[in-house]
């Protein structure tokens, strides 16, 4: 019962964030990249649940290697939240810069460049409607550095950016996301059968695990796992800074 209402009073004070942050920026609503995954459905669900599903704007932006269940599972998501959604191919634009000299592909590459893509055309489309872009980034992902500067780490609001991912899924059952995504195996979608565990090589129990121990033990690993995830966490540190620039010497 204790942990219910503490998942409660979680929500209120995220969709309070929410309402406040839209208030305060005289925007009229949010847009959110809808990818079927968990965080951008938990992140979308609060939204609506803040300003109502008419104010928030859901883009699904598929390349060749999105899957249709993925597709599906975002337009059922927005559907049930009475969010307005539309589905942007990013296939032309990746075209656009394969054509490049100089261009290089790998998966490395081409995942960041996707993530900029998608990033450049939800701001699109937040400038258009005079809207604000809604992050999706957890904090498990953010502290390993699992995530793209300037692409999904972009953002006007990052409501879900305090949540180890263990936590991501407890907000989701609490506010109604479906069991088909809550259960599905966290992927980025960058090709097939590609898996967010398999690429950072620990559970997201374990990630969270060891980020919570050594957070509270003044970042000082005790295991070898949390040796490893302590190297994740400090080679990625440039990711979770301002640019250096002499404004902050001066």
């Amino acid at each position: 019962m204790k942990q219910k209402c503490e998942i409660g009073c979680e929500c209120e004070r995220i969709e309070h964030m929410i309402r406040h942050t839209l208030w305060s920026s005289g925007a009229k609503g949010f847009v959110v990249g809808i990818s079927g995954g968990v965080d951008s459905a938990l992140a979308a669900a609060f939204c609506a649940r803040a300003v109502g599903g008419e104010r928030v704007l859901g883009i699904s932006l598929p390349s060749s290697v999105t899957s249709d269940a993925d597709q599906k599972d975002g337009a059922d998501l927005c559907a049930a939240f009475d969010i307005p959604f539309k589905t942007i191919s990013i296939e032309p634009m990746l075209s656009a810069f394969a054509g490049m000299e100089d261009f290089e592909k790998s998966p490395y590459l081409s995942g960041n460049l996707m993530a900029r893509i998608r990033m450049a055309t939800l701001y699109y489309h937040a400038n258009r409607l005079h809207y604000l872009v809604c992050g999706t980034s957890n904090r498990s992902e953010y502290m390993l550095g699992y995530s793209t500067k300037h692409g999904d780490n972009a953002a006007d609001i990052q409501p879900i950016l305090h949540c180890y991912k263990t936590r991501v899924y407890a907000l989701a059952e609490e506010v109604g996301v479906s069991d088909t995504i809550i259960k599905k195996v966290p992927s980025a979608g960058l090709w097939p059968g590609q898996s967010d565990e398999a690429d950072i090589g620990f559970t997201y129990a374990e990630i969270d695990s060891a980020l919570i121990s050594l957070e509270a033990n003044n970042w000082t690993a005790s295991n070898a796992q949390q040796e490893l995830i302590l190297g994740k966490v400090q080679a990625s540190m440039h990711k979770r800074m301002n640019p250096p620039n002499l404004m902050e010497i001066l």
